[in-house]
């Protein structure tokens, strides 16, 4: 006769809380895998079988009862790792939106921004564009398979322990935020400063030819010449944001791997 003890069952739930917990907390921070189009039951379900794929290779767990304390705190771990996971690489798609965003607010499409129903807020289209082919370049190149992989191995890494310290630096973390910033301005350097450059010459025009109408000129010009300039860039402006993606990869597997130095945010 099988009989189940209470101990089983409690290490049973262990092993099947605490890895699914930092797996939904990647997958809830991650973008392509937080998409709104995506139903909850289908990360769940990614989730799930994610959890059950690694549980054979999880190192021993805590003998700690999942409803205590010490349990709790284990799953504030968790879900720590796993969001920091995910937050390495939503630096790429902030970035890339941070360049959309300012490219079209020089081209003077602040007019038309729309609210974005991903990130809860106001976006402009070229931000959009560019996210969504970040998007497409990132899935081309295999991304998604690197990072469920970097995250399974974060197992072996960053194993499941009761300690406090479990080897997390928040301060490399916040650094490697810094991306979003110097990166998007290295994205959308050449758009506004040649938009710049046409914006000194309409004032000239404007200061020797009071006569002509600037707001009836300047807008249908800087338009024109912000896709023209998004036209010619976009093959050159893809090669950083790859360069990114493979950084942010790197950081990823560094996260899980505590033993290697993280990269400094340039």
């Amino acid at each position: 006769m099988v009989t189940i003890t209470s101990e089983f069952l409690q290490v049973w739930l262990a092993t099947l809380m605490w890895p699914l917990t930092r797996i939904l907390a990647f997958m809830v921070a991650a973008p392509l895998f937080n998409h709104r189009a995506i139903p909850n039951n289908v990360r769940l379900g990614v989730g799930l079988v994610l959890t059950v794929a690694v549980m054979p290779a999880i190192p021993d767990i805590p003998p700690v009862s999942v409803f205590s304390m010490s349990g709790l705190l284990i799953l504030a771990q968790q879900i720590l790792i796993g969001a920091a996971m995910g937050f390495s690489l939503r630096i790429i798609f902030s970035a890339v939106e941070l360049a959309g965003h300012a490219a079209g607010m020089t081209m003077g499409l602040g007019f038309a921004m729309f609210y974005d129903p991903q990130t809860q807020g106001q976006s402009t289209a070229i931000g959009q564009f560019l996210v969504v082919l970040t998007m497409l370049v990132f899935l081309s190149i295999n991304g998604h398979l690197v990072v469920i992989s970097t995250l399974v191995e974060s197992f072996s890494s960053f194993p499941i322990t009761a300690e406090p310290n479990f080897g997390l630096n928040p301060y490399k973390i916040a650094l490697w935020g810094g991306k979003i910033f110097s990166a998007g301005l290295l994205i959308s350097l050449p758009i506004i400063t040649a938009l710049l450059l046409a914006n000194l010459a309409l004032g000239i025009l404007t200061r020797t030819a009071p006569q002509l109408n600037l707001f009836g000129i300047g807008f249908p010009i800087t338009i024109s010449l912000g896709f023209l300039l998004l036209t010619l860039a976009l093959p050159y402006m893809m090669q950083p944001v790859q360069k990114l993606m493979h950084e942010s990869m790197i950081f990823m597997q560094e996260i899980a791997n505590p033993v290697v130095g993280v990269p400094q945010a340039q």
